[in-house]
């Protein structure tokens, strides 16, 4: 009963700290931006003297968390002394309703009678007063304006109005400006930078060797009486293993490369902490598998899973006419493609069609353009709308595919490759392109015009293949080895033929 008891109480520690905004982004270092910034805001409140601040970072980045962070320690620090105002771009980038909730808030903070049917020139003059006043007072008023750059358009009264008012001698005011985009300060208009303190501070995504620290800072157990020792020495060492796995760094980096944000991890490691099996009392790689799988949206997966074999033909067909240099086709081209399968079967062209208007409905295709509305479906263009990757998968997933279909679907045949390679070469000496003295316009070429890496990522051809091909085509001397190409695109490895 201990035993289970310290378990589940290491899953509690774990999603408490992934959800304590105080654990992940309060660090005490000097180059820490929560020390740069309540620097700057400390002082300006101790020191009685006008700033403003950019935030400018990615969402997802800790902005807000870091702003929220350094604002209740200043208030717990000096609670007398601030009187917060907060802004949302989305709601007040009209001038007047920013005014307006400006007063309506500076009348709750100091028990005014706030006055509805104010107009836009008395909520300004209200501010300039209050602020006089508050600075008379030595109370500094912190304007948190998030959505920054949408307060950047128009006249831009509102900041100007802000920033022209913290010149004075006794205003005390610091302006806190949050925003996504990183040239916001370039939006703003001479007369606005001008008055504007050009202080910045940068939230950029994690690395991947920032994000491992966050993991280890989060996800270790503290040795300590709150734990037994053994377990908590064991633990740690899992997770020191975990992250040192080649299968873990790889599913990290596919989840960060759709995201790389530190909300977007942290929400990672809370579906992974969810998933540690209680009867160990252990994380392990499998929980990190299933919790990537479950916390990762695939809409276009799920709909190949429920796809018939017919509109997965009709799919492959696609795939393939798109290697040979066919991204935009027709049913008619599709149907054509679909007769030269070794073994295709005997459905009726309207059934054909049929699954081809359903594959439109999903939204696996698509058509290129809206020209052409009265032409019939099958006369007007389409294209693929899922990558090579997301086929295969969806091709291994789905129980209805013939086997031989997800073999075919991960490589191309040979003499396909030969007669595309023998293609390029065509263009390319047709274009005096492929000179022995600059071997690199070859390789540029080649990636311009059949993407051959493209080929040889999205369907696994063996080098041996791969090298087999080039010494049947017709290139000139000197020549380029496939597999230099694959191991080093941007760095071609010259040889002469032997």
């Amino acid at each position: 009963m201990e035993q289970e008891n310290h378990k589940i109480k290491a899953v509690n520690l774990l999603r408490s700290r992934i959800c304590d905004p105080k654990f992940i982004f309060k660090n005490d270092s000097a180059d820490s931006n929560y020390s740069k910034l309540k620097f700057m805001v400390s002082s300006s409140v101790t020191e009685a003297c006008n700033n403003s601040v950019l935030l400018l970072g990615p969402r997802g980045s800790g902005k807000n968390e870091v702003l929220e962070l350094v604002i209740q320690d200043l208030l717990q620090e000096y609670p007398d002394s601030i009187s917060l105002i907060r802004l949302n771009g989305l709601l007040h980038s009209d001038d007047i309703s920013a005014f307006k909730e400006i007063a309506r808030q500076l009348c709750m903070e100091h028990q005014l009678l706030f006055s509805k049917a104010a107009s836009f020139d008395d909520n300004s003059q209200f501010m300039v007063a209050m602020l006089k006043e508050c600075g008379l007072a030595h109370k500094t008023v912190i304007f948190v304006l998030d959505e920054f750059d949408l307060f950047a358009q128009g006249k831009q009264r509102l900041l100007y109005s802000l920033l022209d008012a913290m010149q004075s001698i006794t205003s005390q005011a610091v302006v806190l400006g949050i925003s996504c985009r990183l040239d916001a300060d370039q939006l703003l208009e001479k007369r606005v930078r001008s008055r504007f303190s050009h202080r910045k501070l940068l939230f950029l995504p994690p690395s991947i060797e920032d994000s491992q620290k966050l993991l280890m800072h989060v996800l270790t157990l503290p040795i300590d009486s709150s734990f037994p020792y053994d377990y908590a020495v064991e633990f740690n060492r899992k997770i020191q293993n975990i992250i040192e796995d080649k299968r873990f760094k790889a599913t990290l980096n596919k989840y960060l490369n759709v995201d790389s944000s530190v909300k977007h991890l942290l929400r990672f490691l809370f579906c992974a902490a969810s998933h540690m099996d209680l009867q160990t009392g252990f994380l392990s790689q499998e929980n990190i598998e299933l919790s990537f799988s479950s916390i990762q949206r695939q809409p276009k997966l799920e709909c190949l899973r429920n796809c018939s074999s017919l509109e997965l033909k009709i799919l492959f067909c696609m795939k393939r006419l798109e290697v040979k240099e066919q991204s935009l086709c027709n049913f008619n081209a599709i149907m054509k493609e679909y007769k030269t399968l070794p073994q295709p079967d005997d459905y009726s062209k309207n059934v054909c069609l049929r699954a081809f208007e359903h594959l439109i409905h999903r939204e696996l295709i698509c058509f290129t353009d809206n020209r052409g509305q009265n032409l019939s479906v099958e006369f007007r263009p389409v294209k693929l709308l899922i990558s090579s990757a997301e086929l295969h998968q969806g091709l291994r997933a789905n129980n209805s595919c013939p086997r031989y279909r997800k073999v075919q679907a991960c490589r191309i045949s040979l003499p396909t490759f030969t007669s595309l390679a023998d293609k390029c070469h065509q263009r390319l000496f047709a274009s005096s392109l492929t000179t022995p003295s600059n071997p690199h316009n070859f390789i540029s070429s080649m990636n311009k015009r059949l993407r051959f890496q493209d080929v040889i990522d999205n369907h696994k051809i063996q080098r041996e293949e791969a090298n087999k091909c080039v010494r049947t085509c017709p290139l000139p001397l000197p020549t380029i080895p496939f597999t230099s190409y694959i191991a080093h695109p941007s760095i071609p490895t010259v040889s002469s033929r032997s």
